[in-house]
């Protein structure tokens, strides 16, 4: 059951969904009328933060643990200039950040949460997609999300740290699983590594 914006302002105050720092306004207002909270999302927002992958000698191969720490050393990292920020080319491919950490804490006594990050539609008519095939965020997931960008469209993107850049749909269990960390739990840096 998709959570709608009442159910998740609930679930941020009873501690079931964690988004650190909390988006604002919770609803919009006349002097704000920019609300990060549609019917059924939340907006998060791009870090400053960007690893771009190296070209290399190198394949990718996932039969071998730890593929956090091997992007982590074959990536370029560079902080995003908060002005003119970092220009995506056409079919370019970078992993970037929320700036906002998420929570989805297992809590015997409440129903458990799980979420799904999305892309924006706005982003995507530009040809932009922030996630390939790994939308999903486990119940019991703490740490930054990692965006997997790539500009399909013909023209040239700029990314701008704070833009709110995907949405996060969240959604209740049903029962309460047991812990299962992924490797990328806690992750703080867009290549998966605390």
């Amino acid at each position: 059951m998709v959570l709608s914006n009442i159910e998740i302002h609930k679930a941020l105050d009873d501690g079931r969904l964690v988004i650190d720092p909390e988006p604002t306004p919770r609803t919009p207002t006349s002097g704000n009328p920019d609300c990060p909270y549609d019917t059924t999302s939340v907006d998060l927002r791009l870090g400053s933060t960007l690893s771009i992958p190296n070209s290399g000698p190198y394949a990718y191969d996932l039969r071998n643990p730890g593929i956090a720490p091997f992007l982590s050393q074959n990536c370029t990292h560079i902080q995003i200039n908060p002005t003119g920020g970092f220009t995506l080319n056409t079919n370019q491919f970078v992993l970037g950040e929320t700036l906002e950490r998420l929570g989805l804490p297992i809590k015997p006594d409440l129903p458990t949460l799980a979420a799904r990050i999305e892309g924006k539609s706005s982003f995507a008519r530009c040809g932009l997609l922030v996630h390939f095939t790994a939308p999903t965020i486990h119940a019991g997931f703490d740490g930054k999300l990692t965006l997997e960008m790539i500009l399909l469209g013909n023209n040239k993107m700029v990314l701008v740290p704070g833009m709110k850049i995907c949405q996060l749909i969240v959604e209740e269990v049903k029962g309460t699983p047991f812990p299962n960390p992924s490797q990328f739990q806690g992750q703080t840096s867009p290549a998966g590594v605390p």
